[in-house]
C-alpha cells in the first residue's frame, strides 16, 4: 500500500522508540554505582543522557522531520563543513581534550562534545549528494570517482589523525556501502578495499598498543590484568548472565570491576542482568531497525534519499556490530558506543537526527 505524503514509517519509529526506552533503562541500571561513586548521584549519567542527548536530539529531529529532506541536497556542504571545522577544533590547545589517548573531544563552555558523532552524519549527507550527482560519471576513475574521494578525504583524514580507529572504520564501511549502492564498478571497489586494508594494517603496526589489542582479541588470556582486563571482565559478565540473567540491578561487574560500564561495555552488563534471551532480543531489534531502514531505502525513488538512508543504516548497524562484537569476543575492542544505548549526549543527538532524516524520507509516496 502506498504511503501518503504526510505518513512516516511508523514501524521504523516504533523500533527506534523501543530501543531508546530500553537504552535509558539499561543505562540507569548499568551506570548507577559508577555515577554514585564519582558524583554521589546514581542517576547522573541518565540525567545527562536525557538533558544533552535525548532532548536536543528530539528537538533537532523534529525540525529535520518537518524540513523537505531534498533541501539537504542543496545545502549538503553545510553540515560537512561544520563537521570538518569541529573535528579540526580537537587539535586546538585549550579546546581539544585527550581522553583515553585520543584527541576525540572538545570542551565548549564546560560541555564535552565528540565531533566525530556529528562527522558521521555530515559525511553521509555530503557523500549522498556527491554520488547522486548525475553530472558525475562514476565509471570514470579519474574524472568521476577520484574527485569525490578527494572531497571526502579531509573528514576521514582528521578522524585518522586523532587517532580514532573505531570511528575511522565506521566511516570507511559507510562510504564503501554507499559506493556500492551508487553502482560504482566493482573493480574500483576491490582496489579501494585493498587500499583500506593496507592503511589499517599500517595504523595498527604504527602504535604498539593497537597491535596488543589485536593480540588480546585472539588470545584474551595472555594479559588478564593489563590490556586484556576489560575484555576478560566483559566475558565474565556475559557468561555470568546465563540464559535468564542475574536480574535487573543485580550485576556484579558494574561495581567498579568492568571499565566503561556506562559506555562501550554496557552490553556486557545488559547480558549479565537480563541474560541471553533479552540481550539476544536487543540484537534482533537492531537487525529489525536495519532491515526496516533498508526497506525504506529500497522503496525510495530519489537517488539522494536512497543513498542517505543506506549510509545511516550502515552506520548504525556496523557500529552496533563493533560494540557488541567486542563484548562477546568476535571483534577487537575499539571503544565505540552502542547506538541509542551507551551514554553520550553528542552520540544520541546525532543518532536521533539521523533517524529523523530516515523518517522524513519514508514520508514520500512510493
Amino acid at each position: 500500500m502506498a504511503r501518503t505524503e504526510s505518513t512516516i514509517d511508523l514501524v521504523f519509529l516504533l523500533y527506534v522508540g523501543i530501543i531508546i526506552v530500553f537504552g535509558l533503562a539499561a543505562l540507569m541500571s548499568a551506570s548507577g554505582p559508577l555515577a554514585y561513586d564519582k558524583f554521589h548521584d546514581s542517576y547522573f549519567f541518565v540525567k545527562r543522557q536525557i538533558l544533552f542527548g535525548l532532548i536536543p536530539g528530539l528537538t533537532l529531529g523534529y525540525f529535520l522531520l518537518k524540513l523537505n529532506y531534498e533541501k539537504w541536497r542543496k545545502y549538503s556542504t553545510v553540515p560537512y563543513l561544520i563537521a570538518v571545522f569541529l573535528l579540526a577544533l580537537v587539535f586546538v590547545p585549550g579546546i581539544g581534550l585527550i581522553i583515553n589517548g585520543a584527541k576525540s573531544w572538545i570542551n565548549i563552555l564546560g560541555y564535552n562534545f565528540q565531533p566525530s558523532e556529528v562527522a558521521k552524519l555530515g559525511l553521509i549527507i555530503f557523500a549522498a549528494y556527491l554520488l547522486s550527482d548525475r553530472k558525475r560519471n562514476l565509471n570514470d576513475w579519474q574524472m568521476g570517482l577520484m574527485p569525490i574521494l578527494t572531497l571526502l578525504l579531509p573528514i576521514i583524514g582528521l578522524v585518522a589523525a586523532q587517532p580514532d580507529i573505531g570511528t575511522l572504520s565506521i566511516m570507511i564501511v559507510i562510504l564503501f556501502f554507499m559506493l556500492l549502492e551508487a553502482r560504482v564498478p566493482k573493480k574500483y571497489l576491490i582496489v579501494l578495499a585493498m587500499v583500506g586494508v593496507v592503511v589499517f594494517t599500517f595504523m595498527i603496526f604504527l602504535k604498539p598498543y593497537r597491535m596488543q589489542r589485536i593480540t588480546i582479541f585472539m588470545h584474551p588470556e595472555l594479559d588478564p590484568q593489563g590490556i586484556g582486563y576489560q575484555v576478560n571482565q566483559a566475558f565474565l559478565a556475559v557468561g555470568s548472565g546465563g540464559f535468564w540473567g542475574l536480574g535487573i540491578g543485580q550485576s556484579r561487574q558494574k561495581f567498579q570491576y568492568l571499565p566503561e560500564v556506562n559506555s562501550d561495555s554496557i552490553f556486557a552488563i545488559i547480558a549479565e542482568e537480563t541474560g541471553f534471551l533479552i540481550s539476544a532480543g536487543l540484537i534482533v531489534l537492531i537487525l529489525l531497525i536495519s532491515l526496516r531502514g533498508l526497506q525504506i531505502a529500497k522503496n525510495t525513488k530519489n537517488e539522494f534519499g536512497r543513498l542517505l538512508v543506506v549510509g545511516i543504516v550502515v552506520w548504525l548497524a556496523w557500529q552496533s556490530f563493533l560494540n557488541i562484537g567486542a563484548m562477546v569476543g568476535v571483534m577487537p575492542l575499539t571503544g565505540v558506543p552502542l547506538p541509542f544505548v551507551s551514554h553520550g549526549g553528542s552520540a544520541l543527538m546525532a543518532e536521533l537526527a539521523a533517524v529523523a532524516l530516515v523518517l522524513n524520507i519514508s514520508k514520500q509516496e512510493i
